[in-house]
């Protein structure tokens, strides 16, 4: 699976046209979890209010809780390569990005789970 995506909405399309939404989701959950994140993720969660969810608790995190912020991005374990290809221009366009590469790191590791288990 090539992880190519042009925005989060083009990739959570992705994830339910492969059924692998809801495994997402809880993916979400567990590693916002592990990093002692609270996240109002749910089963059923539609995948824009996802994206909202995600990038109202990136923001957060950024400007609030920078230490929570890079501790859950560890436990994600996005790339840091992406990091540097992050164009800074203010902080909500910043979390915008982020949020989308932390669901393509867990979309990523759903989608290796479900192929190799």
């Amino acid at each position: 699976m090539v992880l190519n995506f042009d925005d989060s909405n083009d990739l959570l399309q992705n994830a339910e046209a492969q059924q692998l939404y809801d495994k997402l989701v809880a993916q979400l959950e567990k590693d916002f979890s592990l990093a002692n994140v609270h996240v109002d993720l749910f089963q059923g969660i539609s995948p824009n209010d996802l994206v909202t969810v995600l990038r109202e608790k990136v923001y957060y995190l950024i400007m609030e809780r920078f230490s929570e912020y890079l501790n859950l991005l560890y436990i994600i374990d996005v790339p840091e390569k992406a990091f540097k290809e992050i164009k800074v221009t203010d902080a909500v366009e910043v979390a915008d990005q982020v949020s989308f590469l932390v669901l393509k790191r867990e979309l990523q590791k759903v989608w290796l789970k479900a192929k190799y288990s």
